[in-house]
């Protein structure tokens, strides 16, 4: 906080600083969202336990309108022009990408997490949502992503993962499942799942 000076000025310059104190406070005791990739070990009525990529052991809670998906494989031929998709993957050397996965949203999620950024699958990774324009190629493939803003150009492997996101329930939480979850962890470091999507039949996401 600012030295106290008695005069108009400095009075308000102190209250700004108070007002970025209680802000800095409020944030770091609001629950912080978070993403875990892991596989279910045991389901205890509205509690997961489960072990991480990393290998960390982590109970979970469920929210009671926990929303649960379902991630199922599709062909590389599925993905057509206008199709609204999402892409972790890696720069190369010329600018372009290469896609470490590929998952198709339905209709009724298109517009999701529109945009470029960078993702934490594996080192350099990016992930990018937006609509396919142009699609080339035949066992390879080469996309074309537009997003507000921006273009990128992703270069598709024929053994590149592509999946896509089926209705689920929480009978798919099963021990031996691997799920992404996304949640909010408290300042204790309790988490609420609050969005589940589940490899179906096994399948591990690939995202």
């Amino acid at each position: 906080m600012q030295t106290q000076y008695f005069t108009r000025r400095h009075f308000c310059y102190i209250a700004a600083a108070g007002s970025v104190a209680i802000t800095s406070t409020a944030r770091a005791q609001a629950p912080q969202p978070m993403r875990l990739r892991a596989t279910i070990d045991a389901v205890d009525g509205k509690s997961l336990s489960l072990t991480t990529r990393a290998g960390e052991k982590v109970t979970v809670s469920l929210a009671p309108d926990a929303a649960v998906a379902a991630i199922v494989p599709v062909r590389l031929e599925d993905i057509k022009p206008g199709s609204f998709v999402g892409t972790a993957a890696v720069p190369q050397p010329d600018g372009t990408l290469r896609a470490l996965e590929v998952h198709v949203f339905p209709e009724s999620m298109r517009g999701t997490g529109e945009g470029h950024r960078p993702f934490d699958l594996q080192p350099q990774s990016t992930m990018t949502n937006g609509t396919v324009g142009t699609v080339t190629g035949s066992s390879d493939r080469t996309l074309t992503i537009t997003y507000a803003g921006g273009e990128k150009t992703v270069a598709v492997a024929a053994n590149t993962p592509i999946v896509t996101y089926e209705p689920g329930s929480p009978a798919l939480l099963v021990p031996g499942a691997h799920i992404i979850l996304f949640g909010n962890q408290a300042p204790d470091g309790k988490v609420t799942a609050t969005r589940i999507s589940v490899g179906k039949n096994g399948l591990v996401p690939p995202m």
